[in-house]
């Protein structure tokens, strides 16, 4: 399973998840990803077993990049313990995951495959996805430069 070599401190507080995610929302390596659409602490397990479903259902066709890492302590008490004598020992490590990130992608595998994959590994996870394609980076920086030439042109129109 996932988890850091080492870290600088062993505990950490539980912190929040307000907002949506700023990075990592776009298809880098892959041509197809899974996208999370709700916040979430996803644990080593649960992308293990992603990991798994994905990489059997293309039977080891393809490329799969993980695109969270487990970095995040979670700590539990034993069963039927008094309160107090201090903070329990880490117990498993998460991911924590805002709206909007994209958390697995796969590359030389057609469509139809990668959404069965990706289907696969989401119905693993606790939170709702949606399976996203790759926007071809030529393709949509023509597009916008089209229309920045073609936007002036428009003003003046109206202007006129």
């Amino acid at each position: 399973m996932l988890m850091p070599k080492r870290t600088k401190y062993r505990k950490q507080q539980r912190g929040r998840m307000k907002g949506t995610e700023t990075r990592g929302v776009s298809v880098h390596f892959g041509d197809y990803g899974l996208q999370a659409l709700e916040p979430a602490w996803i644990t080593a397990r649960q992308i293990e077993a992603a990991r798994r479903a994905m990489t059997r259902s293309i039977r080891r066709g393809g490329q799969v990049w993980i695109r969270i890492f487990p970095d995040k302590p979670v700590t539990a008490r034993p069963a039927e313990t008094r309160m107090g004598s201090g903070k329990g020992a880490p117990e498993y490590w998460v991911a924590v995951v805002k709206p909007g990130r994209i958390l697995f992608e796969i590359k030389g595998v057609d469509e139809e495959t990668a959404r069965e994959a990706l289907r696969l590994a989401g119905h693993k996870l606790p939170i709702s996805t949606r399976f996203v394609a790759r926007v071809g980076d030529k393709l949509e920086e023509s597009c916008l430069d089209q229309d920045k030439k073609e936007a002036p042109a428009v003003e003046e129109a109206v202007n006129a």
